[in-house]
């Protein structure tokens, strides 16, 4: 396989189109929840009210019965999980985690190759362990309605392997490494990724801020239509 297009267009897509090759899929569990067991959960998430997921148009007023439909059908695949660990009755408030073995076999995310990455980045340790609440947010970011300042922050989150809140040329390398399963040579993956850096590093430190990054999926238009699971 050879770099046949500009190089910088390559990652552009790699970075901000993966969910169009590995689509995550539409959710349609119920749960058996009772009137009184609906999980507790945060008003706001990095500044944002949480649960985006339910709006139905991106400032429209949102139904609180269809709040509590969304919220039944997530706890379900929570639930589903791990039944031995997760109860139905959160009047207690019960400190519950599912380790990240079990998350990246659910479907919307096994065939993910960053599927480990997604869930990483979306869990108070960083191993992956998510209580609901982390749960929740994770599909919240991923919804179709989230904003795109939110998706930006977690994309960068997810390809930032050595979390140093840069993206260096080591990982672009992983990231173009497991969209084109290792089909580019060491050397065209080498070039990619610092001819990218070269054109999106806008101070000059051979490495890309969140700001390099936020200015470079600009130039992707379907940023928002892709980075998402339907629920």
């Amino acid at each position: 396989m050879r770099v046949h297009v500009r190089q910088q267009q390559i990652v552009l897509l790699c970075l901000t189109c993966f969910y169009c090759k590995w689509h995550l899929t539409t959710l349609s569990h119920t749960s058996s929840f009772g009137r009184h067991q609906t999980p507790r959960q945060a008003f706001t998430f990095y500044g944002y009210p949480r649960l985006h997921i339910f709006h139905t148009q991106r400032n429209s007023a949102v139904s609180p019965t269809r709040n509590l439909s969304k919220l039944f059908k997530l706890h379900g695949r929570y639930h589903e999980l791990a039944p031995h660990l997760v109860p139905m009755d959160y009047t207690n408030d019960p400190d519950c985690k599912l380790p990240l073995a079990l998350i990246v076999n659910m479907p919307e995310l096994k065939e993910n190759p960053f599927r480990s990455r997604i869930v990483e980045s979306f869990s108070e340790d960083g191993m992956g362990n998510l209580s609901f609440n982390e749960f929740v947010d994770m599909f919240s970011v991923l919804s179709e309605m989230a904003p795109r300042e939110l998706k930006a922050i977690y994309a960068f989150k997810i390809y930032d392997y050595n979390v140093d809140n840069y993206l260096c040329k080591e990982d672009l390398e992983k990231t173009l490494n497991k969209l084109t399963k290792e089909e580019l040579t060491p050397e065209e993956v080498e070039l990619v990724c610092e001819k990218t850096i070269e054109e999106a590093d806008l101070d000059g430190d051979s490495k890309l801020s969140y700001s390099d990054f936020e200015n470079m999926i600009t130039r992707a238009p379907d940023f928002l239509s892709t980075f998402h699971i339907r629920i």
